[in-house]
């Protein structure tokens, strides 16, 4: 497979570990905290990614002539379709219902993660290119159902809609900094009635008596991560019923390079840890990932712990934007507007590939539809 000057040959490495961390930072390039060999060697590490979750590392290395790492792939064999936030359990289901067998199925991504970002990790456009089509290879090799590369780069997503892949349109819910000098600046572009009432759920928050600190790196401490798994695993157990991340992955990522963008905004009463938001810090963008919380119902201290401080940071660092994830309309009326996702898809089965493809085209304009109605609705002043 061509690079421009000669060729590549891509292999399968079956562990993060076994691909030096500067070759592969150096192919995920930098800004994106969540394709660094840092943070999936945390998740293998630790035992939230391997084998026994689902998720079976089968990461491609491309190497050129000299044997030099020029381009590497996040790749996983997955039994299930937890963990990916680009839902297709009703594919899986119409395929088994039809006499197929959907899973195993491969997963070019970052686990449990809903981040867009670089997903054909490499410098040239030829290497991107020949890991794509490595992909495809082996998904014939192994014999799985189907290959999805989910929050990749619109540029990754063009690349493989090129390649015979299937596209298909998400969005989540994305806070921009206008250059505000402070949280009072931002209130100040809102409509008067939502400014009113980002006031009113601050206000109330702050009628608590609680004590809140957003901390930062190595402000984190173990203490924290044990309080802080504890909410998250409540929260999760309440909601949906397994937890992805061990506790173990905590301390994995705040020992790593990583643990200087930790962020996490820490709530007590009385000196009790009483919630929590965890943050990851890259290039411009502050990324809320989780929330956990303890057994007391605060009203509107979600709001002000994974939203409102998450905008104060922003605008203290002079951060570009805050990404808050995937999912939850109330987002818009706090400032946190729809921004286009994408994911590629492709099917060993035809007849599979071609159901599919017709119902992402009857999705996709109501998708856009749906992006273009909330931003419309935004708390934004009007002209």
């Amino acid at each position: 497979m061509p690079d421009g000057n000669g060729r590549v040959r891509v292999s399968v490495a079956e562990r993060i570990a076994d691909v030096a961390p500067a070759e592969w930072d150096q192919c995920a390039g930098e800004g994106n905290p969540f394709a660094t060999h840092a943070f999936l060697a945390a998740l293998e590490d630790s035992g939230s990614a391997g084998a026994g979750t689902g998720w079976l590392p089968r990461h491609l290395v491309a190497r050129d002539d000299d044997g030099k790492v020029v381009g590497c792939a996040p790749l996983y064999l997955k039994s299930h379709s937890y963990g990916e936030y680009v839902f297709d359990w009703s594919w899986a289901e119409a395929y088994t219902r039809a006499g197929g067998r959907y899973y195993p199925k491969l997963q070019c991504a970052v686990p449990f993660t809903p981040v867009t970002g670089p997903r054909l990790l490499a410098r040239s456009e030829p290497v991107r290119e020949a890991l794509a089509t490595a992909m495809v290879e082996m998904a014939g090799r192994w014999g799985v159902s189907s290959l999805h590369v989910t929050f990749p780069t619109e540029a990754e997503a063009d690349l493989l809609e090129g390649k015979g892949f299937l596209r298909r349109l998400g969005f989540q819910y994305h806070w921009e900094n206008r250059d505000y000098a402070g949280f009072d600046d931002f209130l100040a572009a809102l409509s008067s009635r939502k400014r009113k009432q980002v006031r009113r759920e601050r206000e109330a928050v702050a009628a608590q008596g609680l004590s809140i600190a957003t901390l930062a790196g190595a402000e984190v401490k173990a203490r924290h991560w044990d309080a802080f798994h504890r909410f998250y695993q409540g929260v999760v157990d309440r909601k949906w019923g397994s937890a992805y991340l061990t506790r173990a992955f905590f301390e994995e990522l705040s020992a790593s390079p990583l643990g200087g963008d930790v962020v996490l905004v820490w709530v007590e009463r009385d000196g009790q840890p009483l919630a929590a938001a965890f943050n990851l810090l890259g290039g411009d963008t502050l990324y809320g990932r989780t929330w956990g919380s303890g057994a007391e119902d605060v009203p509107f201290l979600h709001f002000e712990a994974c939203y409102y401080r998450a905008i104060d940071f922003a605008i203290a660092h002079r951060l570009a934007r805050v990404e808050a994830g995937a999912q939850g309309e109330h987002k818009v009326s706090r400032g946190y507007l729809p921004a286009a996702t994408h994911s590629a898809h492709w099917f060993a089965d035809p007849r599979l590939g071609e159901a599919v493809g017709r119902y992402l085209a009857h999705e996709r304009p109501l998708v856009a539809e749906d992006m273009a109605e909330q931003a419309e609705c935004g708390p934004f002043r009007k002209g």
